[in-house]
């Protein structure tokens, strides 16, 4: 392999953990994540049979179905936290109910491993909120920074208040001039943004 194609390669994978990270940070991905690996052990144990030397042990129980049904839709609410971000809330309390049912009937939960990353999933599910900061980037690639753009406005309005001062001044005097101006005892405004002339 050159060198060439490494670095190509190595763009290439560059790209693609970037455009991962953004697809994962838009959404509860590890809430999404842990839900779904807990449907597994909970459908997975009561049709399971561990072999012991000539013994064979097996964990299926009456309630075989109920314990298939719940994994599955643990895997499914998994799958509804990464790819229907609107439903999060819901797919999140499903999750945490699902789970609390999974210790009554699939062997504890799947033995209590499959419990703890089902209820750990749907209430990360459930905390997630979407990013609203405005920080997300704009077709061209550059981040929009909200505070930035509202700094420069209130600088702009600062600098337009600044210049309209000496304009509303100089109105005001040339349309009746002051109680200076009409004693004669005082300095005179020759409308020189303030500088006054004795005399």
């Amino acid at each position: 392999m050159s060198a060439d194609e490494r670095g190509g390669l190595g763009d290439r994978l560059s790209r693609m953990r970037r455009s991962f990270r953004g697809w994962r940070g838009q959404r509860p991905f590890w809430g999404g994540l842990l839900t779904l690996l807990g449907g597994i052990p909970i459908m997975y144990f009561p049709y399971a049979s561990i072999p012991l030397g000539a013994l064979t042990i097996s964990m299926s129980t009456t309630a075989g179905a109920g314990s298939l049904i719940i994994g599955v839709l643990l895997v499914v609410l998994g799958l509804t936290l990464w790819f229907q971000l609107q439903s999060r809330v819901f797919a999140g309390v499903a999750a945490i109910l699902l789970a609390l049912v999974s210790l009554v009937v699939s062997n504890f939960g799947g033995f209590v491993v499959g419990y703890l990353l089902a209820m750990i999933g749907g209430a990360l599910g459930v905390a997630w909120v979407p990013d609203k900061s405005g920080d997300a980037p704009d077709k061209s690639g550059h981040a929009k920074d909200a505070k930035s753009s509202q700094n420069a406005e209130s600088a702009q309005d600062t600098v337009d208040a600044v210049d309209a001062e000496p304009a509303a001044a100089g109105a005001a005097n040339s349309s009746g001039g002051t109680a200076d101006d009409a004693s004669g005892a005082g300095p005179t405004n020759d409308g020189t943004n303030g500088r006054h002339s004795a005399g």
